[in-house]
């Protein structure tokens, strides 16, 4: 049961973005001027009407407002009329343009800093910023307490997000190559707000997921998913330009936010591990959270908001109370190894939201204003260029992507650079054999194997000593029911003690049988590990690769050239690598000048052929074009060489054979791995089995030592009984008020089963007919609370072999072989497994009903009867 959220705790603590302020301007009066000059008053009366809308947009953008959504709405159409203006008024400082216009924008995070430019790409990058801005307020405003409010709340966010990224990849750049710019409508500034509006939206679905009581794991994908996106902010903010722009609360702030969010993940995840029994790396995960905490706390406190700071110490104690039960548990009951956080696989994650697209929200293509001032022919000029321009990046693209993909497979076919390296003592093994290496050694290798053996051992002999304690008590009470019987004689009328241990003994006889039969499997165990001690023994080598055949020079040389050869081939492979890099810089040539490309104020100001224009521009890209060709031309040539150099090379080493000796190691290694892998889990079956059968055996005890202290009180009764009788008292008096009268056993038999149906097993005790409790009544066994998955000793149904074995040997523990069903036991955790074991799974007194609350995995699970097993078989 997971406690509640600490990240959902911080529903209010949230960014919102301020708008840009701006400076009054005037557009009306020059652009009417310009549609005077260059067409016509005429032109300019038909146009009127939107001068005089163009010119209200950037009033009404002038003045603060109350409603969010009337301003969101202002903002989008004053984008869609600036995209109309600017593809048909050149504003620039040409003379032959509107060069009276000047653009003026303060920075939202320092309003003294100010960018004026002429041209209307900072406006067109301010408009967009604050629609961004308008939406993160406008999600920050709604109530997220209900699940339609925390909704809306996201699609506000990915709306800002959305905002942000069209900035960045439209029109960032150009707003910042002009004269005079400001940090927040840069490319890094767009990014970084892009992400954090991101972050806050998987935040919010975060929230729902919680209020919804959706699994551990699901929660940890969420949860972590936030935690990226807040690091993604976190590291744009750490670099130029921003690192120097935003205040240090900002900093703060996100990175609490990704610390918090990460922790959360791990402990979501830890609660998933904790129900598949994955103890070591629920342990790993706790920690690795409370060390993320810890630290965050020591360098991002300062100037964060006091209910983020409670969020962030409220879930460190959760997750400090879960890491110590869990130590706890793993010390008492599974002493796995825990891993190095190091060595952890990241954590899955799952992003719920993206940037809402925003081609269609802001598309002016379907605009009318100005419709008539530049004829559609200069439109569609402009969509054919763009189209020639991006049939040249991508035809380069692809010759530049095969290119690359040719020298790799090449280069593979000759084994290169792998060889070289092993030459030099820098090979090492393929990565998936090398990470199954890894995760054996830090299981303890084959060395460690000897000490879970040891473990096998203690847990077998401790069961058996508890099995002797069990039977030594029923045979010296039936010893002392032998003596009274036989002083007594025919005055002895109790039933004697084999009529009633019968089912104990059986129970008792069917363990001490599967527990010598157990011992042959761990025998054959040990049996195992000796046998193939000198194939595993190759995994103890630290590191593995020192295990690998080297690459040795030749024994004899006639004309010492081998040094010449390796040198060679050397510094081919590294011109190769230059040419690879140079292809790389190429592509994002091709993408830079695509971006910087535009023709829009010379195609309206060319009164020429349109086509006489698309072939000076165009011409641009040839040099590029023939670098391209010329790198992939000279790759082919080097390739050649490589594959003589190479050919050389393998017959001075005799690399065939070394390429023949590396897979018998590979191989060897391989089958190493699945032997201890095998005979890990063998031995991992054989823990579960003991200490389930030490469970079995103690609830047993118990219900002994309960039989004979109630056959003890019989006893003393009925020694006072027959004395009185031998003394010639009479006891008539007593008898009608409730005096004890024993009947033949077979009655006595009988009556219980008619009166209570069927006793629970193992005991079927004596009961007089008489209206008085009963000397002793088996307890009644609850279920004892557990994991979910039942121990293989209980399971009722027919399990594969937990690992397998030579089929000369036969399986490492019995057969299965079906049993009559018997009813649940329960007893505590209190004996120990082995020496070193101290107490219960939780060093607590029993939880009584009402008191505290259950721990957050704590998860029942049935204990079904112990004479079934799948590790332990009858």
């Amino acid at each position: 049961m997971a406690a509640p959220s600490s990240a959902a705790s911080t529903a209010n603590i949230m960014l919102a973005i301020y708008e840009k302020k701006t400076v009054s301007l005037d557009l009306y009066r020059p652009l009417r001027n310009y549609i005077v000059y260059n067409y016509s008053e005429r032109e300019a009366q038909i146009l009127e009407d939107d001068l005089e809308t163009l010119k209200q947009y950037r009033s009404d953008l002038e003045k603060p407002t109350d409603s969010l959504p009337s301003r969101r709405d202002l903002l989008q159409n004053y984008y869609r009329a600036l995209c109309c203006v600017e593809s048909r008024f050149p504003i620039s400082p040409d003379k032959d343009h509107i060069n009276t216009v000047t653009f003026s924008w303060h920075d939202a995070f320092k309003n003294k800093l100010k960018a004026s430019q002429q041209n209307i790409h900072l406006e067109k990058a301010a408009v967009l910023f604050n629609l961004g801005a308008v939406y993160s307020q406008m999600g920050l405003g709604v109530e997220r307490s209900t699940v339609e409010g925390r909704r809306q709340a996201v699609q506000n966010f990915v709306a800002a997000a959305g905002a942000f990224a069209f900035l960045r990849d439209n029109v960032a750049v150009k707003a910042s190559m002009g004269s005079s710019t400001t940090v927040d409508v840069s490319v890094e500034c767009a990014g970084m707000l892009e992400r954090l509006m991101l972050a806050q939206a998987q935040e919010c679905v975060f929230e729902t997921t919680i209020a919804k009581g959706s699994t551990p794991g699901v929660c940890a994908k969420i949860s972590r998913q936030a935690g990226l996106y807040y690091e993604e902010a976190l590291a744009a903010l750490n670099v130029a330009p921003l690192n120097q722009h935003f205040d240090k609360t900002w900093l703060s702030h996100v990175q609490l936010k990704a610390t918090l969010f990460y922790a959360e993940a791990c402990y979501r995840y830890s609660l998933e591990l904790h129900e598949k029994e994955e103890i070591a790396e629920e342990i790993a995960r706790l920690k690795s959270g409370v060390s993320a905490l810890s630290e965050a706390k020591k360098s991002s406190s300062k100037g964060a908001a006091q209910q983020l700071l409670d969020a962030i110490n409220k879930l460190e104690a959760i997750v400090n109370c879960n890491l110590e039960r869990a130590v706890k548990e793993n010390d008492r009951v599974y002493l796995m190894r825990v891993p190095l956080a190091s060595s952890l696989q990241p954590l899955p994650a799952f992003s719920m939201v993206k940037s809402m697209p925003m081609n269609e929200v802001l598309d002016a293509s379907r605009e009318k204003m100005f419709a008539s001032l530049v004829p559609d022919s200069s439109a569609k000029a402009l969509s054919r260029y763009t189209e020639m321009v991006d049939d040249i990046i991508r035809t380069q693209a692809e010759k530049l992507q095969q290119g690359s993909e040719l020298a790799r497979v090449r280069l593979k076919e000759m084994d290169l650079p792998e060889s070289i390296l092993a030459l030099e003592g820098n090979f090492t093994l393929p990565t998936a054999l090398k990470e199954d290496v890894e995760a054996v050694q830090i299981s303890g290798g084959p060395a460690g194997l000897e000490a879970e053996l040891q473990q096998l051992k203690d847990l077998r002999r401790v069961n058996r000593e508890l099995l002797v304690q069990t039977e030594e008590l029923l045979q010296k009470e039936a010893n002392e029911d032998m003596q009274f019987r036989t002083q007594f004689g025919t005055r002895w009328t109790r039933p004697q003690s084999s009529t009633l241990t019968k089912n104990l003994q059986d129970r008792l006889n069917r363990f001490a049988a599967n527990l010598k039969q157990a011992a042959e499997s761990d025998a054959r165990i040990e049996r195992s590990v000796r046998d193939h001690s000198a194939l595993m023994s190759i995994l103890d080598r630290r590191p593995i690769e020192s295990a690998l055949p080297s690459l040795a020079r030749p024994i004899m040389s006639l004309d010492a050239n081998e040094d010449a050869i390796v040198g060679a081939l050397k510094l081919s492979l590294r011109h190769l690598e230059t040419l690879g890099a140079q292809r790389a810089g190429l592509e994002d040539m091709l993408k830079e000048m695509k971006r910087k490309d535009d023709i829009l104020p010379k195609l309206m100001a060319s009164t020429g052929s349109y086509e006489d224009l698309f072939r000076k521009e165009i011409l641009k890209y040839d040099h590029i074009c023939e670098e391209i060709a010329q790198n992939i031309e000279a790759q082919e040539q080097l390739l050649f060489q490589i594959q003589a150099q190479n050919d050389e090379f393998a017959a001075v080493f005799n690399l065939e054979d070394y390429k023949a000796s590396r897979e018998k190691s590979y191989k060897q290694i391989e089958a190493a791995i699945a032997k201890f892998r095998e005979i890990k889990d063998n031995i991992n079956e054989g823990l579960k089995f003991y200490v389930t059968l030490q469970d079995a055996i103690t609830n047993i005890k118990q219900q002994c030592s309960d039989f004979v202290m109630t056959r003890n009180i019989q006893c003393r009764e009925m020694i006072e009984d027959v004395q009185r009788k031998i003394s010639g008292l009479s006891f008539q008096e007593g008898k009608n008020t409730g005096a004890y009268n024993y009947p033949s056993v077979g009655r006595s038999h009988q009556t219980q089963r008619s009166n209570s149906q069927q006793q629970p097993d193992p005991v079927n005790f004596y009961n007089p007919p008489r209206a008085q409790t009963p000397y002793y009544q088996p307890p009644q066994e609850p279920t004892m609370p557990a994991y979910s998955q039942p121990s293989p000793l209980y399971s009722s149904q027919q399990p594969q072999p937990p690992y397998q074995v030579p089929a000369t040997s036969g399986p490492p523990y019995p057969p299965q072989q079906q049993q009559q069903q018997q009813p649940a036991v329960s007893h505590e955790y209190g004996q120990p497994a082995y020496p070193g074991w101290q107490g219960p799974y939780y060093n607590a007194p029993p939880q009584q009903p009402g008191s505290q609350p259950r721990p957050p995995y704590t998860i029942p699970s049935p204990n079904p009867p112990p004479h079934q097993g799948g590790y332990y078989k009858q």
